[in-house]
C-alpha cells in the first residue's frame, strides 16, 4: 500500500509539473494559427519597433499588433500550402533577408563592443579644430552679392547702387539678382571664410571693409558680381555640444570601415 500512495502522489507531481508547462506554453503565446503558435515574443518586438516609431504602447496598439500578426501567420501558411516557399526567387530574398539581418546584429555587436567615448571624441574634436582653424584665413565674412549674367545689365545695376552709394544695395539685388538661392534676402550670403566660393569671389572678400563694396564687377563662372561686406569675425569654430552627434556618426563610421576592411583582408576570396 505503501509503495501504490507512493507512485500516485508521483503521478500528481508530474500531472502538475505537466500543467504548469502548458500553462506557461499557453501564456507564451498570443493565438495559436490552424496548430502554429504565435509567440509573445514576436508581439513584443513589434511593439517595441512602433513604440520606437512614436507610439503609445498602450491596449490599442497590442491588439491591433496581434490582429496583424495573426493575419501575416494566415497568409503565410496560404502561401505554404501553395508551395511558394519553395521558388527559388523567393528563397534567394529569404537567404537575402537574413543576412541583412546577421549583418545589422553584427554592427550592433560591434557597436557595443567599439563604444566611443566623450573623452575620445573630444580629443577629435581639438584636433579638427587646431588642423582647420590652421588652415583657415582667420577670418569670416557676411557678405551679400548681386550676380547677373549679361555684362551690360551687370553694369547698369552697378551703377544704380553707386548712385545711393550703396544703400539701396539690398533693394538692387532684390530687383535684379539671378541668384535664386540669395535674391529675396537682398543678395544676404552665410558666414564664410570664403574657400567654399569660387576663387574670384573668394578671393575679394578679405579685401572689403565693413559696409564697402565692389566698385568693379567680379567675373565668375557664373556671371558678373557686385560684392557688399556686411560684416566681418573672427573665425567662430561650432561648440562640441553642437557637433557631438556629428562627430560620433563619423568616428563609428571610421571604425566600423576600418573592421570591414581588416575582415575582408583577412577572408579567402577564391
Amino acid at each position: 500500500m505503501h509503495s501504490i500512495k507512493t507512485a500516485s502522489a508521483a503521478a500528481l507531481v508530474l500531472a502538475g509539473l505537466l500543467a504548469f508547462t502548458a500553462a506557461k506554453a499557453e501564456e507564451s503565446n498570443i493565438a495559436i494559427v490552424n496548430g502554429i503558435p504565435i509567440s509573445q515574443a514576436r508581439l513584443e518586438y513589434v511593439v517595441k519597433a512602433q513604440v520606437a516609431q512614436g507610439q503609445k504602447d498602450d491596449e490599442a496598439l497590442r491588439k491591433n499588433v496581434k490582429d496583424a500578426l495573426i493575419m501575416r501567420e494566415i497568409l503565410s501558411q496560404e502561401a505554404i500550402k501553395k508551395g511558394l516557399d519553395s521558388n527559388p526567387e523567393y528563397l534567394t530574398q529569404m537567404e537575402m533577408a537574413k543576412q541583412e539581418f546577421l549583418i545589422r546584429a553584427y554592427f550592433d555587436d560591434f557597436i557595443k563592443e567599439n563604444p566611443i567615448t566623450d573623452d575620445e571624441m573630444k580629443a577629435e574634436y581639438e584636433r579638427v579644430k587646431t588642423e582647420q582653424l590652421a588652415n583657415s584665413p582667420g577670418k569670416e565674412f557676411k557678405a551679400r552679392h548681386v550676380l547677373i549674367k549679361n555684362e551690360k545689365q551687370a553694369k547698369a545695376a552697378l551703377a544704380e547702387i553707386n548712385k545711393a552709394k550703396g544703400k539701396n544695395f539690398a533693394a538692387v539685388a532684390k530687383k535684379r539678382s539671378e541668384d535664386s538661392g540669395s535674391k529675396d534676402d537682398g543678395g544676404a550670403l552665410d558666414w564664410s571664410d570664403g574657400t567654399n566660393f569660387v576663387k574670384e569671389f573668394g578671393d575679394v572678400l578679405p579685401t572689403l571693409k565693413k559696409g564697402e563694396y565692389t566698385r568693379q564687377l567680379v567675373k565668375t563662372q557664373y556671371g558678373y558680381h557686385v560684392i557688399m561686406m556686411d560684416d566681418v569675425r573672427d573665425v567662430q569654430f561650432p561648440a562640441f555640444e553642437d557637433v557631438k552627434e556629428r562627430l560620433y556618426q563619423q568616428m563609428l563610421t571610421q571604425k566600423r570601415d576600418g573592421a570591414i576592411a581588416k575582415l575582408r583582408e583577412g577572408a579567402k576570396i577564391e
